[in-house]
């Protein structure tokens, strides 16, 4: 996007819920990247928001809070609390972090269901939804398990397969089971408004796929990344259907009383949260004496919403729509959404309790937030997922940080007090010297200085495409360019024999590490406070610094003028050893063993008597045919002998075990399963399976010398 097309900016990071502390992937997916492109957008001199703020809403955070024994009050109060010191101590930019659980959000949200509901937007239906008797409440999506329809998977929640990544409904789910009290649940009727995105579709494809709006053009549809483009036309493609906006739960945003029917009912947490930017705006500018309409409904305002690409359709089809529909407001110009970081080759799971946590980093290496927004920032996972590794981390911050940025930046300082007292030294404009490409150089105004506002372009023209690890390593490249124009020069050499030809190095020297002061504020922002301590400079504010900065390049000036006094050295950045890097690779490996009632082993089911054990019939069977199923990952179909009869049972252990290798497998069969029907082909039973670490399946087998058809009892 060329950005001098807008001069106001709303930036947004997706609302985490506030059912967990943060971890590493959070900041890879929406907030470091945020971050570093609302930082260089003040640079910049334009007219910023940045946005963001707990979502309290939801089942995930009512199901956290039965899990610990609280008020989903005191949950989010936990979490928001946590939330807010974590992104402040890793220099989260945030110009407001806000809280869905705000009186001011509440109003905000119910004025834009009441606008709608006015309108006759939304369509009131009945239809038949899970209750829970025992709990004595409709189960929200999240408030089922099943297993998925689509592959077999026995895990899945009421909106979404995690293992296929299917979307879901309650009712597709094959034996659903309360969360809430591991009861099979009933069907019973409710009603509920729905927004009807099917009547979308048109103007959300020209929208997405072309960037036009009401025959206008709205934004560059080519800058939008592939895969944000690629799951949106999936879904607008293959039908969008009518979304409920409303939900029966205890905790949430009230429907509007004045409205017929809402006793009891609160608004979808997809309908709530993302309008949490918009009534964190309003708390924002209101406190700041801003006008929040000048952000959210001026065509002269940029919209743009940082998310993970969980997030995508939510905030490309879903909130856009919801928007639309109230009228007035802005739609994003992009929605630069980053994929997953895995951790040590495994996909970071909070219920398995793998991930860093950030607010352990900070606790475990004080002082070192830098460190890991480098790291992150260098393996962001922006087009495809991307993994962390303590050892790649160790990497980075040793042979980049320490032997390339601090390097440079230390021997200039050093040098520096070495030969002219800290001061920076004057310069003959003619005076002959070799360059960062080893040649022979005179008049650096003309020539060096050009080439140094070149490459400093090179990181906004970047950072503007949403490229920020292209950004970040070009900043590396002027830094290794610093280190090679002391390399070929040796002032410490040189100074012997040509003291006038040192102090033009020296001079240019110091413009390059200005020059990397004000470029890395976006990235680094706590490295250049120390930088610009150390050439006694007021730190950056965020305020039209780099425009300044370009400026003064593009007219051949210095950025700072000889006689400046600099600091005493000091390094921005130290190496990591091994035993540091040991020592958390094993607090890793130690979470588990802590953690091995939730990840190892499934939580014990409701108790049953032992009337409902002895319906089940379980048989020894021999598996004597087996071939996967067309079109799946995960099934297989296998012929059984009973003795007395021959079943066919579809079982989801394809990734586990190859067809050939398990004919003739003794295995045990739960006989008297209701048969259904899976991708087309009848399944006549259930065989069992034991489920260990890592998604590791085990045949319950009897002996092999049982005869098939013997009941196990």
């Amino acid at each position: 996007m060329d950005v001098s097309v807008y001069n106001r900016f709303l930036i947004t990071s997706a609302l985490p819920y506030a059912n967990g502390p943060l971890h590493i992937g959070h900041l890879a997916g929406a907030y470091l990247s945020a971050d570093v492109f609302a930082r260089f957008m003040r640079l910049m001199d334009k007219d910023v928001a940045f946005i963001c703020g707990s979502d309290e809403h939801g089942a995930a955070i009512t199901m956290r809070a039965i899990k610990e024994g609280k008020t989903p009050q005191e949950i989010v109060d936990k979490y928001h609390s946590l939330f807010k010191d974590t992104f402040k101590k890793m220099g989260i930019s945030f110009d407001i972090y806000h809280r869905t659980s705000d009186a001011l959000h509440h109003e905000t949200s119910q004025e834009f269901f009441t606008n709608l509901y006015n309108k006759g937007v939304f369509e009131e239906k009945t239809t038949e939804q899970y209750f829970d008797k025992e709990a004595n409440q409709f189960l929200a999506d999240r408030y089922i398990k099943g297993t998925c329809p689509k592959c077999a998977y026995e895990e899945a929640y009421g909106d979404q397969c995690e293992n296929c990544g299917s979307s879901l409904a309650p009712t597709e789910l094959i034996n659903p089971v309360s969360m809430l009290t591991q009861s099979k649940p009933e069907l019973k009727s409710t009603t509920h408004w729905y927004l009807p995105l099917n009547k979308d579709e048109a103007w959300l494809k020209s929208f997405i796929e072309d960037g036009t709006l009401d025959g206008k053009e709205h934004h560059f549809a080519e800058q939008w990344k592939n895969h944000v483009i690629g799951q949106c036309k999936s879904w607008i493609d293959g039908g969008l259907n009518p979304r409920a906006m409303t939900r029966d739960l205890d905790w949430g945003v009230d429907v509007p009383k004045q409205i017929a029917g809402s006793e009891g009912k609160k608004l979808y947490v997809w309908l709530d949260a993302p309008i949490g930017y918009i009534s964190a705006t309003k708390a924002w500018a209101e406190k700041e004496g801003k006008d929040w309409k000048t952000y959210w409904q001026n065509e002269e305002s940029a919209l743009v919403h940082f998310i993970g690409k969980d997030n995508i359709v939510f905030h490309c089809i879903i909130f856009p729509s919801i928007l639309k529909a109230h009228g007035d407001y802005n739609l994003p110009v992009n929605v630069p959404a980053n994929q997953f970081m895995n951790l040590e080759g495994r996909k970071i799971s909070t219920s398995k309790n793998w991930a860093i946590w950030v607010h352990e980093y900070l606790e475990d290496m004080p002082g070192m937030e830098d460190e890991l927004r480098y790291s992150m920032i260098k393996n962001m996972p922006e087009l495809k997922d991307s993994e962390f590794t303590w050892k790649s981390f160790q990497d980075a911050n040793n042979n980049e940080l320490v032997n390339n940025l601090a390097n440079f930046i230390n021997r200039v300082v050093v040098l520096c007090h070495k030969f002219y007292e800290g001061l920076i030294p004057e310069y003959h404009e003619d005076q002959v010297f070799t360059g960062a490409d080893g040649a022979e150089d005179q008049g650096f105004m003309d020539s060096e200085m050009i080439d140094l506002h070149d490459d400093l372009d090179r990181v906004r023209e970047a950072i503007q495409a949403y490229d920020f690890r292209g950004g970040m390593k070009k900043i590396m490249e002027i830094s290794s360019k610093g280190n090679q124009l002391l390399q070929f020069n040796e002032p410490w050499k040189t100074i012997k024999t040509d003291e006038e030809r040192v102090k033009a190095v020296m001079h240019l020297a110091i413009q390059y590490v200005e020059a990397i002061r004000v470029a890395i504020h976006a990235y680094l922002p706590f490295s250049s406070d120390k930088i610009s301590k150390l050439l006694n400079k007021e730190i950056i504010t965020g305020k039209g610094e780099w425009n300044e900065m370009m400026m003064e390049l593009a007219l051949g000036e210095s950025l700072i003028p000889a006689g400046q006094q600099l600091s005493k050295a000091s390094h921005l950045f130290s190496r990591i050893d091994d035993k540091t890097i040991q020592e958390q690779i094993d607090k890793l490996e130690k979470s588990q063993a802590s953690t091995v009632d939730t990840s190892k082993f499934e939580a014990i089911k409701s108790e049953i008597n032992f009337d409902d054990f002895t319906k089940m019939d379980i048989r020894t069977a021999t598996i004597l045919e087996a071939e996967k199923v067309a079109k799946t990952d995960k099934l297989l179909k296998l012929t059984l002998d009973l003795g007395f009869e021959q079943r066919t049972v579809v079982s989801g252990i394809a990734l586990a075990y190859n067809p050939e290798e398990i004919i003739g497998k003794k295995v045990s069969l739960l006989a008297n399963l209701a048969p259904r029907k899976i991708r087309g082909i009848i399944s006549q039973g259930m065989i069992l399976m034991a489920s260990g670490e890592k998604e590791k399946l085990s045949f319950v087998s009897p002996e092999a010398d049982w005869e098939n058809g013997q009941s196990i009892q």
